[in-house]
């Protein structure tokens, strides 16, 4: 079980948003961000801080336990975005309120985590 300083420390670390998809929790009124693992238990992941990510409840529910997908450009299987391994710049970029693949990663990682489905984009657009 994930004890409460280490719930508060992926929070602040995330500054309060999901690491997937940059939904800030203020724009997730009806449903805490969840505290997820990068690594599911399924594979072997600990609740160690590094294993640990915030993500929202679309980005955490479409994960699930994958660590990998197809990458819609090359139909190749690649592991999907690890928050604490790499950078999401390096990986994403903002088109307006849609996040683009930079990387095999991030491509495959916006289409197993369906990062700019209807709802996904709907509530971006109440921020941006």
């Amino acid at each position: 079980m994930i004890g409460s300083k280490i719930r508060t420390q992926v929070r602040e670390r995330a500054l309060n948003a999901c690491e997937y998809c940059h939904l800030h929790q203020d724009d997730s009124p009806l449903a805490a961000l969840h505290i997820e693992h990068i690594i599911p238990k399924m594979h072997g992941g600990r609740d160690e801080l590094d294993n640990l990510a915030l993500a929202c409840i679309d980005c955490n529910l479409h994960k699930g336990t994958n660590l990998t997908g197809i990458d819609p450009q090359t139909n190749q299987v690649t592991e999907l975005f690890h928050p604490r391994r790499q950078n999401w710049n390096e990986h994403f970029e903002w088109q307006g309120i849609h996040v683009d693949g930079k990387t095999p990663a991030g491509r495959t990682t916006i289409r197993v985590l369906n990062m700019n489905s209807e709802d996904q984009v709907a509530l971006r657009s109440s921020r941006y």
